[in-house]
């Protein structure tokens, strides 16, 4: 795990400005700091070294290929690297190793087989560039499922790219101009999906995609379209052609536990100390559970607890880990600890990012990176089987508004909308908008939209909102709650778990993995039938019958609290001061980003206790608190 950094265009003092990137995502990687350029070409590498795999010198980046064609700037893990040597090594094609790290792996495989042939092979997490001297192309990839981050974009001239936006802000020529199209899918997400980026001037590569670059595109300052490897969504239509089908549940769990262990395995495979985050959930302890199982010692497990009972869990986790006999470290956290993260919010995520759970999550990483470089944890269970409450909620909801025919259904949503404009600003506006946005959908993947919404309509809080279509714009014939699940994985999944987790995690130096989303693992649950899911009005079906296995079913069979904080409480106590400061009526209208009117309204009905309005709130804040953050270098202050 890593970060990186990428410069190509001309520019006086390149090392200096690379090294200074470099130097702002040293966090990523604090082991080692790598430099490489190919003068004549005037592009230069940068990278910031976590040291897994290989922690000698034979692994330090950016690495030049055995050939000298090929320059690889690399970040993340790739799992099957032993396998695919032996690949490399039957086909006659394998260099004279100098060491054994999956980097040197990659980039032999890269040099012999090209780029979309070594992508489908590889099974990992990674973000990367490649620059092919012979052909004067760089080529930018990323791995299947997004767990690892790469910008890209325009510095003047200059084609740049790297694992996080500070590192790009200050090299010459940079536009900090902010995107509106990123504005408005914040506030209605919580979090600003791919490819787009709060900065006009950049974008994130998809999941699944990689882009070559050639001199004609950098001089016309005209970027291709990436080119997808794999997708999602085609393995989810190929799936639903090809179901698998067994004789029993025991036998569906036999096949969930076999291509689990694989990608657990895969997953432990480093030359530092490893562990896990546990909650005590299905998901983190199934993953536990299949680390002890294969483990020759005592799994490390980290979790945290609250003192607030409505929020604690760690009760939990110390129950699963007993009977695992795991080595297990609880961390309780006090509210003031959990406030004393919140200003370097701004600065840990790069970009305005508002899922509060980022807030316990910088905490536990800390706590973990104690003891241990590497953790796994339990992600992306919930988007694979089935696990979230909202999806039963939905179902209910969408089978009362398909009992008007699509037709009526539309116009009732307009008439909807057209009262809900009527409305002034606050709760019954909302409710409205909402009711209608859902009562009013052409389709499924709009109707999920609306449900999954916290500004409904991100227009009403922002001056000059445009907001781009997005993946649930597009009809699908799949069963709604398949659907859901893949909406899911192709958005949340990515651009908030995933970012939350990655940011988190490297602010202390703590690779993250997460074996649930291998993407053999996706691939296996999107050809199971929807009753190995969801049977019973619960879902995570195989799970859970898995993680019996393991630990007694009392431990498997109770109610998941989440990790979650209690926000609405925090604005109207401890952070109301601090809340107060940045949506100062002034500030906002001199700013000219937001529509005061409706932000403050939400802010006295909050603080009146009249209703919750704490997570739409959060995006403003967030988007405030990041702005002065990167205008001032400061987050602002809790009392």
């Amino acid at each position: 795990m890593c970060g990186i950094v990428g410069i190509w265009g001309a520019l006086p003092d390149r090392r200096a400005v690379v090294d200074s990137s470099c130097a702002k995502i040293r966090h990523r990687g604090p082991d080692a700091r790598g430099y490489w350029e190919d003068a004549a070409a005037d592009l230069a590498f940068g990278h910031a070294r976590l040291a897994i795999q290989d922690l000698s010198a034979a692994g330090d980046q950016p690495m030049v290929s055995a050939c000298g064609r090929y320059t690889l700037v690399f970040n993340g893990e790739i799992y099957n690297h032993l396998e695919l040597r032996d690949q490399l090594r039957v086909e006659g094609r394998a260099p004279i190793w100098r060491g054994h790290s999956d980097t040197e792996t990659l980039l032999a495989c890269l040099a012999r087989w090209g780029v979309a042939t070594t992508l489908e092979r590889a099974v990992g997490m990674f973000a990367l560039g490649l620059w092919d001297r012979e052909a004067r192309s760089l080529t930018l990839a990323r791995d299947r499922m997004g767990e690892k981050p790469l910008y890209f974009g325009f510095a003047g001239p200059r084609l740049v790219f790297a694992s996080e936006v500070k590192a790009l802000v200050d090299v010459p020529g940079f536009d900090r101009a902010l995107e509106p199209r990123a504005l408005s899918l914040l506030l209605r997400h919580n979090y600003i999906p791919a490819p787009w980026c709060i900065y006009r001037a950049l974008r994130k590569l998809m999941p699944g995609t990689f882009m070559t670059v050639t001199g004609e595109h950098l001089r016309r300052r005209d970027l291709p379209e990436p080119v997808p490897y794999w997708s999602a969504r085609a393995v989810a239509r190929e799936a639903a052609r090809h179901r698998l089908v067994f004789d029993s549940d025991e036998q569906a769990v036999d096949a969930l536990e076999q291509v689990l262990r694989a990608s657990v395995a895969g997953q432990m495979l480093a030359d530092v100390p490893l562990g896990a985050f546990l909650s005590g959930g299905i998901d983190s302890s199934l993953v536990v559970a299949l680390m002890q199982a294969r483990a020759s010692r005592p799994v490390r497990t980290f979790s945290i607890g609250f003192h607030d009972p409505a929020h604690d869990e760690a009760a939990y986790a110390r129950e699963v880990a007993g009977h695992l006999k795991t080595e297990h470290t609880e961390l309780y956290v006090s509210a003031r600890d959990l406030l004393d993260v919140v200003p370097r919010l701004p600065s840990l995520y790069d970009e305005p990012f508002a899922d509060s759970s980022q807030i316990p999550t910088v905490l536990v990483a800390r706590m973990a990176r104690q003891h241990v470089t590497v953790a796994l944890s339990g992600d992306g269970g919930d988007e694979l089987f089935g696990g979230y409450a909202r999806y039963f909620r939905a179902q209910r909801r969408w089978r009362h508004c398909t009992l008007l025919p699509a037709a009526a259904r539309g116009m009732a949503g307009v008439f909807g909308q057209t009262a809900a404009r009527a409305l002034p600003d606050g709760r019954w506006r909302d409710r409205v908008a909402r009711a209608a946005g859902m009562f009013g959908a052409p389709h499924a993947g709009r109707f999920y939209r609306s449900l999954v919404s916290y500004w409904e309509d991100p227009a009403r809080a922002l001056i000059a909102a445009e907001e781009p279509g997005t993946v649930f714009d597009e009809p699908s014939s799949a069963a709604l709650l398949d659907q859901m699940m893949l909406l899911d994985t192709v958005t949340y999944l990515p651009d908030d778990i995933l970012v939350k987790v990655d940011r988190a995690a490297m602010a202390v130096g703590l690779e993250t993995r997460v074996p649930l989303i291998d993407h053999r693992v996706f691939e296996f649950a999107q050809r199971l039938p929807l009753r190995y899911k969801v049977r019973g009005g619960r879902g995570k079906v195989l799970p859970r019958q898995l993680l019996c296995r393991y630990v007694p079913a009392a431990m498997v069979d109770r109610p998941k609290k989440g990790f979650s904080v209690p926000l609405g409480q925090w604005l109207r106590g401890p952070l109301k001061d601090w809340g107060a400061a940045l949506l100062d009526p002034q500030g906002l209208r001199d700013e000219g980003i937001f529509q005061p009117r409706p932000i403050l309204r939400k802010w006295r009905e909050h603080q009146s206790g009249q209703h919750d309005w704490s997570t739409h709130l959060w995006s403003v804040l967030m988007v405030r608190a990041w702005l002065d953050e990167a205008r001032h270098g400061r987050g602002g202050e809790v009392a």
